[in-house]
């Protein structure tokens, strides 16, 4: 299909994209190439039924974030003038164009799975999403009631019309647009606001008593949609008046944030009213049903002020985020096994000794969600307790709401800690609760930082500093993932807990430079942006180059979220003409195609998408044998290497170095059940087991090891134990 047949009827159709050159990929397709991935584990029958459903909410929340953020940040390059094209050779224009094609061919087969495979197969398995007029008489009497009830008193119509202006439509909001007949016989438009107070699914009998979404009758639960309820019911809000048409609309704004920063002082209010003028940002995204009249769809184009090529017609139920709903109810045999998080070797069979002897003894690595995030939560309690701690400090990104870590921080200023605590209020769609978090810690005194000017804080580190024999000793935990107890259940991620001294004083010297006037270009042990992280990476992959053009072994594993840095990818691209085997493990945007004959043949590019969301960074290099591996916050992107403070650390410890490359990183490239694999032309392969290969799930083989953990190793023995790699029970059973 042409881009110019996906275009509404009159809107001008872009020029067809050149041929993509032999390197790069544009960035934005390749995050929707990663949404398809996602999309496909909602189709994937291996998952249990309501995990389908799940990643199929993530995937409408994603394009959700995608064209608030990055198709909002083209149509201002647009509006601007700019039309100089990407790497990839692509203008503003054209990619606004392929998003379109890509975006829309997308909620086509989304819509196709919810209806004619979850929905089907959620009835068969005693859960029902009802169209409202497919309720029985009981069943719509009983809805009829919920609606007086519960729904009817939170509802406001607006009415448009000469004497009252057009209602402000609120970013992803879902509304009704209803027409009505006055008393003259003229037709009027008004609107309703779906309360996003409410469930959007509203549960309705199937049985002989009212469900709930905690699962009261678990094997007959049935919902309609609360829109649905909504517009069976509208004339009750306009009485006397005929109610003609009712048309669900979903509305997606800008939120991209332009601060104007200043001193930290006035960065508070400045972030306060960007987040406020949020909700008025531009419409990027109209949605609307395929049955929405062209006149009702000319009346919120022009009220909106947007072009046909903004308006996306999609089959309902519009907004399908909305699905996340299912998630409350209780149905574990519709889910994924439930698991225990593991406690790592090194830490286990404590009983009494506290966390700091632990970690004096060794450093100790953690594998998010597969071992607890307790002990990260417990170092800090602890350390507000300790008569012996004098100070900590720390970085907050993310840290959710009824945060431990923070409760933590709080109680160690009570205690008459020292506590010092950079609170990024910049992190987008965090801004209000870090904001509200800042001010909770500065009630108890703590010394809060609100991010350096021209910069977002993304480092994850924690320092406490303990009064030991006379001396102060340095407790650094680093991570590749926030301070957030929820995510780290949800989100991969790996954390180091270390006394070594030189991190240590490279900590010390990043605080400083965080709240103070510190120009510090010298680093011990980490890499820092951005200050040396980009050169030291570039020093470290040409390194690499140069053993491998010495004959020597040469290979590189790089995890991460995302490739889009050029200079990186050139650099990666010139390891590979050198002779450098190239393993890149990204799991969303990638910018570099793998593969290509005489330019890229030795990289290959995989990406994981299961269960938990892969967002641990590693970058390990072979060294000729003497191997060295760095984790933390920062992708291979430009705003990661030049635009934000980002840590990057080493692991020291040979045992955990090996853990890290044996028990995390080659699992993840064993991975024949969850990965994909990238080709030349930039799409992607999901790869199977070969014949009489067995299965392996990275994920899955994962918490399996965790759960065979019994004792910590030997230390005598930890130099020629075994690759941990090795314990892993690769062959397992598909999921059902």
């Amino acid at each position: 299909m042409s881009q110019a047949e996906t275009l509404p009827e009159g809107s001008p159709a872009a020029p067809e994209p050149p041929s993509p050159p032999p390197l790069y990929v544009n960035r934005e397709l390749s995050l929707l190439r990663f949404q398809h991935r996602v999309f496909e584990e909602a189709r994937d029958p291996q998952n249990p039924l309501l995990e389908r459903v799940k990643f199929l909410a993530i995937v409408a929340s994603n394009l959700d974030e995608l064209f608030m953020i990055r198709v909002a940040g083209l149509k201002q390059q647009l509006a601007a003038g700019f039309a100089e094209p990407t790497a990839d050779g692509l203008t503003p224009a054209q990619q606004l164009a392929e998003i379109r094609r890509e975006a829309l061919a997308l909620g086509r087969a989304m819509s196709d799975c919810l209806h004619n495979e979850l929905v089907p197969q959620l009835a068969q398995a005693g859960i029902q999403l009802l169209d409202y007029p497919a309720l029985t008489e009981k069943e719509a009497a009983q809805a009829r009631a919920y609606f007086e009830e519960m729904v009817f008193p939170v509802l406001t119509p607006l009415a448009f019309d000469p004497g009252r202006p057009f209602p402000h439509i609120s970013n992803l909001s879902l509304n009704l647009a209803v027409l009505v007949a006055g008393p003259d016989g003229e037709e009027r438009f008004a609107r309703i606001k779906v309360p996003d107070t409410l469930p959007r699914l509203v549960p309705v009998s199937r049985g002989s008593a009212m469900l709930k979404m905690d699962g009261a009758t678990p094997h007959h639960q049935g919902f309609v949609w609360l829109e649905q309820l909504i517009a069976a019911n509208a004339e009750r809000l306009f009485p006397g008046i005929k109610v003609l048409e009712v048309h669900p609309f979903h509305v997606t704004r800008s939120a991209e944030i332009a601060l104007q920063e200043m001193e930290a002082a006035d960065l508070r209010e400045t972030v306060q009213q960007s987040v406020r003028d949020r909700r008025f940002g531009s419409v990027v995204r109209l949605e609307v049903t395929p049955s929405t009249p062209a006149r009702l769809r000319e009346l919120l184009a022009d009220n909106l002020e947007i072009g046909p090529h903004d308006i996306y017609a999609v089959d309902p139920p519009l907004a399908l985020s909305g699905l996340s709903a299912l998630g409350g109810v209780d149905r574990p045999d519709l889910k994924f096994p439930s698991f225990v998080p593991g406690t790592p070797p090194r830490l286990q069979g404590l009983e009494d000794e506290d966390l700091f002897a632990a970690i004096r003894r060794q450093d100790v690595l953690l594998h998010h969600p597969f071992d607890s995030f307790d002990p990260v939560v417990e170092l800090l309690r602890q350390a507000a307790r300790d008569p012996n701690v004098v100070a900590i400090k720390q970085t907050l990104y993310r840290v959710g709401r009824n945060s431990p870590v923070v409760e933590a921080l709080l109680e160690a200023s009570q205690n008459k800690k020292q506590v010092a605590v950079l609170v990024e209020v910049k992190a987008r769609f965090d801004e209000e609760s870090n904001l509200g978090w800042a001010r909770a810690l500065e009630g108890e005194g703590v010394h809060v930082i609100y991010g350096l000017l021209g910069f977002k804080t993304h480092s994850k580190i924690a320092l406490v500093i303990r009064r030991e024999g006379g001396r102060l000793v340095r407790y650094v935990h680093l991570s590749t993932g926030n301070y957030n107890a929820v995510t780290a259940q949800l989100y991969t991620d790996l954390g180091l807990f270390t006394a070594d001294e030189r991190i240590g004083e490279d900590a010390t010297e990043l605080f400083n430079y965080l709240t103070g006037y510190s120009r510090q270009h010298d680093w011990r042990r980490l890499l820092v942006a951005p200050v040396n992280l980009r050169e030291r990476l570039t020093a470290l992959i040409q390194r690499e180059i140069g053993h491998a053009r010495a004959g020597r072994e040469a290979r590189l594993i790089f995890k991460m979220n995302a490739l889009v840095d050029r200079e990186m990818i050139d650099l990666l691209v010139a390891a590979s003409r050198a002779g450098v085997r190239v393993d890149l493990l990204v799991r969303g945007i990638c910018c570099l195609r793998p593969g290509v004959p005489g330019v890229s043949e030795r990289i290959r590019v995989v990406s994981i998408v299961g269960r938990f969301l892969e967002h641990s960074r590693a970058y390990w290099f072979q060294n000729g044998g003497q191997e060295e591996v760095y984790l933390g916050s920062a992708d291979l992107m430009p705003r990661n290497l030049d635009r934000r403070v980002e840590v990057l650390f080493p692991v020291i410890d040979p045992g955990l170095v090996r853990q890290v490359r044996d028990g995390i990183l080659e699992t993840y490239l064993r991975d024949n059940a969850r990965a994909r694999q990238m080709r030349p032309d930039a799409s992607y392969e999901r790869l199977a087991p070969a014949p009489g290969e067995p299965r392996v799930d990275s994920q899955a083989a994962l918490i399996a090891a965790r759960t065979l953990r019994t004792a910590p190793p030997d230390p005598a023995t930890a130099a020629t134990r075994r690759p941990l790699a090795a314990a892993v029970p690769l062959t397992l059973p598909p999921r059902t």
